[in-house]
């Protein structure tokens, strides 16, 4: 298996140099050369395994022999040990509404399936190759702390995220902050998600600072997190359907960056009896808008919601989804993005907008409508969900026998659920006392030469101590 950019610059790659990269010399991102097509009767075969060694199958599909088997399924095991659910994702009831637990690692959030197995990957090429790795990512809430849990400690690697100030949950702010490892650093930009996700762009954009800072990419721009999460998908439809390919199952995805909805798609690229698959978003509905209309459109500002780490306009996975829209056209994609950038908005042609229209259905959820769902489900089941999780949840109520994934524990955003049912979530072990403990974070102006700045000061200061 090989890499390409989704923009035609680079020559393919293998899987390890893929991951390392995170992000193509060219800007765009990588993706599989080909998409391998599973016969039914692996399928079956797959109904059955466990989550790990589910995932060594799946991942192996992608990685060949880069990685030998019996390392990768240590690695994969180490991994998933973390977990506080044997079972790693479960598929548990909320009365009627199968909901896809995602939330058992150690920050309670989707991200940790995909971060915690990237960082022991990243260890173990890093050993291999003798190297070391400056990992810089953007955060709406979850993805920082889930990296930060992943890599922490680890000798060959440091780490910096930024975080919008004031507009991750207090919660989220602390997972982060209060990670006190020499590894790890953390920014709070003054700005939006956008902002911080365009100067983590912008660095990886300037080669010769990415070349001579070793930098590496978590952000879901990183193939290795794209293929983590289709297992769960996999793994999903076996606990559902026992193996019955004849059987089809739909996903409504709570989506802000288009990663997570963008593993479900790869996972019916691969064969997957998936019928269909819902984009949840908030009020910042970029893309529900572009699976109506066929026009991705920026609006003028990010709007702060109930659900902040969907607070999101530019989606970065969606550049892969472009990709596969428009056959693997290289061109065709980076006339689309130079639109984007030029004007704010893209439109694909009619055809192109019937596909996606077949590939995703797609629903705005208000947050007065993502209050009404957690209250409706507490009061019908008893069952506690997050604002993201009840985006999607309320995007599926049209939708018999979907499987709505849970991205985050409850207890991650108290005000939003006190709001609704009046009462907390209990919170799991891994989030209790996090506001007592202390914190460390620098502050900083939304501009990559800040952050350049600052990453630069704090690396000297690293191979001086």
């Amino acid at each position: 298996m090989h890499y390409i950019s989704t923009r035609g610059g680079i020559e393919p790659i293998g899987f390890a140099q893929a991951v390392m990269m995170g992000l193509a010399t060219d800007g765009g991102l990588l993706v599989p050369s080909d998409i391998p097509v599973l016969e039914p009767a692996r399928l079956r075969a797959w109904a059955d395994l466990s989550f790990q060694d589910l995932a060594l199958e799946v991942s192996t599909l992608f990685i060949g022999d880069e990685i030998p088997r019996a390392d990768l399924k240590a690695l994969i095991n180490r991994s998933y040990a973390t977990f506080s659910h044997p079972e790693v994702t479960p598929v548990a009831a909320a009365g009627e509404t199968r909901i896809l637990e995602l939330f058992h690692g150690p920050t309670a959030a989707f991200k940790d399936v995909a971060l915690q197995w990237l960082g022991n990957l990243f260890e173990y090429l890093l050993e291999r190759e003798g190297g070391r790795l400056n990992i810089v990512g953007a955060t709406s809430g979850d993805t920082g702390s889930a990296a930060i849990y992943g890599v922490r400690g680890k000798e060959r690697i440091q780490i910096f995220i930024l975080h919008p100030k004031g507009r991750v949950s207090p919660i989220q702010e602390r997972q982060m902050t209060t990670v006190l490892d020499g590894n790890v650093h953390n920014v709070a930009v003054r700005g939006t998600f956008d902002d911080a996700q365009n100067i983590v762009k912008t660095l990886f954009n300037d080669l010769p600072f990415k070349s001579a800072y070793r930098l590496g990419a978590v952000n879901s721009i990183n193939w290795a997190r794209i293929l983590a999460q289709t297992v769960y998908y996999f793994y999903a439809w076996g606990r559902i359907t026992g193996g019955d390919t004849e059987r089809r199952v739909s996903f409504s995805v709570p989506t802000g960056n288009f990663g997570d909805v963008f593993a479900g798609y790869l996972a019916k690229r691969m064969g997957l009896p998936i019928d269909r698959l819902v984009i949840a978003t908030n009020r910042n509905d970029i893309l529900t808008r572009f699976i109506h209309s066929g026009v991705y459109a920026v609006e003028d500002a990010v709007h702060q919601t109930l659900s902040p780490a969907m607070d999101i306009q530019i989606a970065s996975n969606f550049e892969r989804y472009l990709y596969y829209l428009h056959d693997g056209d290289q061109a065709r994609v980076c006339a689309l993005l130079d639109d984007l950038k030029r004007t704010g908005r893209l439109e694909v042609s009619a055809e192109r907008h019937r596909q996606a229209q077949a590939d995703f259905d797609a629903v705005a959820v208000s947050d007065a409508e993502t209050l009404d769902q957690i209250r409706a489900t507490y009061e019908a089941s008893g069952y506690i969900l997050c604002p993201h999780t009840a985006v999607g949840v309320r995007a599926a109520r049209d939708l018999p026998e979907a499987v709505c994934l849970a991205t985050a524990h409850p207890a991650k955003f108290g005000e939003a659920v006190v709001q609704a049912i009046g009462c907390e979530a209990p919170p799991p072990p891994s989030l209790q006392g996090l506001l007592e403990k202390e914190a460390r974070c620098a502050e900083l102006e939304a501009t990559a030469e800040a952050v350049k700045g600052h990453i630069e000061a704090t690396l000297e200061a690293v191979s001086a101590a």
